[in-house]
């Protein structure tokens, strides 16, 4: 034991133990680690809790804005149904969700000082006791009440305790909507927190005595992790969470967790952005941090739906268009993106898509509208389907459908059109720095949707034009294209050649049989030669073919006819 005692602390001499130098300064240098790292870590945690405070404030703005619009829709609904204790009960609700704490609070607080709702786990009150408190918010009740006295920041007392929140003033209720947290309860992670860092700082300090080197090797291994993630990053221009798995608790993992916590925030609001944009307008934002006004000449493929009937659905549903409209498009613009598509716009019953903005998309452009045209079409017919299955098992439990029931189930039987056409447009963001729109302008966008029009007439599902042929058949031969006509659309002053893409594994020899009627009658078509074409259109048992009969039934073409059929109509 002597022998470990002279080692450690010095031989004595004279009966006094003369301490090693070394040992001082080990000593008083793992001294001032403590008191530097103890001073550290209190100064962090406050620095913290006011970091925490300011996230706190913007949490609960975002959980206030959410109570406050979903109390302003429960207001609409009480006007139609005037039903006050079930809307209070669905505000109270909805704002019970978003607490997360024992002693988290929601409440509604009328011009006199009474509660409309209250959410929480507390004891129900009936009032807002905090008379300094109320008498901030009570400014946002009064008619000379200006928007910065209307809503803001509130230290209060609640029940017995210490509170900090956020409040807004709601007119449609008339009362003042508050979302708080409680600051004991708030404060006591950072607290817990303190007290952990302190007990790893001691072990820390004292181990650093020793192996210190090896210790601040493996405290920087977090800053090189940290810095390898962010110049990733940068290369990929992509935001990622930083994998901080098993780092102390430090002011490096401090930073770690906070870029975490930025980049899941910037990552939300890119998703949210994207639902409202093209995806290659969030690319260019994300990437160069502006989006412009500006526009460039692009070739594009663009795709243009309509829903057929869409006067009679609006009359016979009513609102519930919106739901059929929602559970077509939600489908529909799935197989849009996965295609490479983006959704251009949405005007009730029309969409139009556009192909080729994206890089990796612009060689099949064409042939990739095509396959999202038949599976639009696709979404149209499991809508129908979907239909047709709940009328039989109406019809089998009930033997029959009333007449609003039948004109119900025939305004869901959702059918669409799809013309696609393509070239030289101008695409790019039209409006003003405070609202822009992405849009593309050109005549082949106003051709796709003659084009849809077609379909009607022809009775078709997809009708395309010859650049979207002449494009797709470059790059596969998965398509047969029939040419269905040369028409002259309206508002145009040539004849313009469009066809029908065919998928070729869906021609048995049946099928092929109509398919060589029809071109051999349209070639007589052309040529003039009525009677024959006539003659071939009658044996042909295509849909398409019933339009020719029509037209050729004369059996004579008119005088100068040039092949090009003129429409009236759009």
């Amino acid at each position: 034991m002597g022998k470990i005692l002279d080692s450690l602390l010095g031989k004595k001499l004279s009966g006094t133990r003369v301490v090693s130098l070394a040992i001082k300064i080990v000593a008083v240098f793992t001294i001032m680690m403590l008191v530097s790292n103890f001073a550290s870590n209190y100064i962090n945690l406050m620095m913290n809790r006011g970091e925490l405070v300011k996230l706190m404030n913007q949490l609960l703005i975002k959980d206030l804005k959410s109570l406050y619009n979903f109390s302003s829709n429960q207001y609409d609904i009480y006007q139609f149904s005037q039903n006050y204790d079930d809307a209070v009960s669905a505000i109270e609700k909805s704002a019970a969700k978003d607490l997360k704490e024992k002693k988290s609070i929601a409440i509604g607080i009328k011009q006199d000082g009474s509660l409309m709702f209250q959410a929480s786990n507390l004891p129900k009150l009936k009032n807002f006791t905090d008379a300094t408190a109320f008498a901030k918010m009570g400014k946002a009740f009064t008619s000379e009440a200006n928007s910065d006295s209307k809503e803001g920041i509130l230290y209060f007392r609640f029940d017995g305790a210490a509170y900090f929140g956020v409040y807004k003033y709601i007119d449609k209720w008339n009362v003042v909507l508050l979302r708080a947290e409680e600051l004991n309860e708030f404060y006591s992670d950072s607290q817990l927190i303190f007290l952990q860092v302190s007990m790893i700082i001691i072990i820390i300090t004292l181990l650093s005595a020793i192996i210190g080197t090896f210790l601040i090797r493996f405290i920087l291994r977090y800053v090189n992790r940290i810095s390898e993630a962010l110049m990733k990053m940068q290369t990929s221009q992509k935001m990622e969470l930083i994998d901080i798995g098993g780092a102390p608790n430090d002011e490096v993992s401090y930073l770690g967790a906070s870029f975490n916590a930025l980049s899941s925030t910037i990552d939300n609001l890119m998703t949210i952005f994207r639902k409202f944009v093209t995806q290659d307008v969030a690319q260019r934002a994300y990437r160069e941090h502006e989006i412009r006004l500006e526009g460039t000449q692009k070739e594009l493929t663009i795709l243009f739906t309509d829903i057929k009937s869409f006067t009679y659905m609006t009359e016979t549903l009513g609102n519930d268009i919106i739901n059929l409209l929602n559970l077509h498009y939600d489908r529909a613009i799935k197989h849009i993106h996965h295609h490479d598509g983006i959704v251009g716009s949405i005007i009730g019953d029309a969409l139009l898509a556009v192909y080729g903005t994206l890089p990796e998309e612009q060689s099949n452009k064409s042939l990739a509208a095509i396959k999202s045209a038949y599976e639009i079409q696709d979404v149209a017919a499991s809508l129908r389907t979907e239909m047709t299955a709940r009328k039989e098992e109406i019809v089998r439990t009930r033997g029959s459908l009333t007449e609003a029931e039948d004109r119900v189930y025939r305004a869901c039987l959702l059918e669409v059109g799809v013309g696609i056409d393509g070239g030289q447009v101008f695409y790019g963001n039209i409006g003003s720095y405070e609202r822009m729109t992405n849009t593309v302008i050109g005549d082949n966008v106003n051709s796709a949707s003659r084009l849809e029009g077609l379909t009607r007439i022809y009775k078709l599902p997809v009708i395309v034009s010859d650049f979207v042929r002449e494009e797709s058949v470059a790059q596969t031969d998965e398509y047969e294209f029939l040419e269905i006509d040369l028409v002259q659309v309206k508002g145009k002053t040539e004849g313009k050649r469009i066809f029908w893409p065919i998928e070729k594994g869906r021609v048995d020899a049946e099928f092929r049989q109509d398919i060589d009627r029809y071109a051999a009658g349209l070639a007589a078509y052309y040529e003039g030669d009525w009677r024959v074409a006539n003659g071939a259109f009658t044996e042909c048992r295509l849909a398409v073919a019933e339009i020719f009969r029509e037209r050729t039934k004369s059996l004579e073409s008119p005088k100068e006819w040039n092949g090009i059929w003129t429409m009236t109509t759009k």
